[in-house]
C-alpha cells in the first residue's frame, strides 16, 4: 500500500496540475497541517473538584494515543456567567499535527476510523469551507483503534480540521478525493 505522501507527490500533484491548469508545480494546493479539537466543558460542568481532574486527564491521554502528540489545554478567555465560566477555567484540548504525524493521522482516518462510522456514506460537501478545508466530526473517540469502549468510562467528541493551502473550494475537494477521502459527488 503506498503511503499518503508518496501518493501526492507521484499521483495527486500531477494530477492537480492536469485538471486545474497549474502552471508552477509550487502552486499545487497541498496539507499544511491538521487540528484535533475537544470541547470538555460540558462534560465537567457535572462533576466536582476531584473528578474533573481525573476527567480532563483521561480526555488528554486518550487525545495523546489518538494523535500520538501531547495536547494542549485550552482555557477560557474570559467569563460567561450564563454558561457557569469562569476566565481560566478549562474548556477544551487541541493538537495541531505536521509532517509525518500528520499523514499518519490522515491515513488512520481514511483506511480505519471513517469505515467504523455507523451508516457512513462518505463525507458530505458542507464539511468544506469556501477555501477547501475539511472539517469533520466525530460523536465519540471510540472509532479510533487505540481506544478500547470497555474501559472507555468519559466518551467524548472531537473535531479534525484538515486545513489545505487551496485557494479555491474546488481544488480543496478534489486534492483529498485523490488522496483516498471518501468525498461524496456532489
Amino acid at each position: 500500500m503506498i503511503k499518503l505522501k508518496e501518493k501526492y507527490k507521484k499521483e495527486t500533484a500531477p494530477e492537480m496540475i492536469k485538471r486545474f491548469g497549474i502552471k508552477n508545480k509550487m502552486a499545487v494546493p497541498k496539507i499544511k497541517k491538521v487540528v484535533v479539537n475537544v470541547g470538555i466543558g460540558r462534560l465537567l460542568s457535572l462533576k466536582t473538584g476531584d473528578e474533573k481532574k481525573k476527567a480532563i486527564d483521561k480526555i488528554l491521554t486518550d487525545l495523546a494515543l489518538i494523535c500520538a502528540q501531547k495536547p494542549v489545554l485550552t482555557k477560557a478567555k474570559k467569563s460567561i456567567s450564563g454558561f457557569k465560566l469562569r476566565e481560566g477555567m478549562p474548556v477544551g484540548a487541541k493538537v495541531t499535527l505536521r509532517g509525518k504525524k500528520m499523514y499518519d493521522f490522515m491515513e488512520k482516518i481514511i483506511h480505519i476510523a471513517l469505515p467504523r462510522l455507523r451508516d457512513f456514506r462518505g463525507i458530505d460537501l458542507k464539511h468544506f469551507d469556501k477555501d477547501g478545508n475539511l472539517t469533520l466530526s466525530f460523536r465519540e473517540q471510540t472509532v479510533f483503534p487505540e481506544i478500547i469502549p470497555e474501559k472507555s468510562k468519559i466518551i467524548f467528541g472531537l473535531e479534525i480540521t484538515i486545513v489545505t493551502s487551496a485557494h479555491i473550494r474546488e481544488q480543496g475537494i478534489e486534492l483529498l478525493r485523490l488522496l483516498g477521502f471518501p468525498i461524496k459527488n456532489g
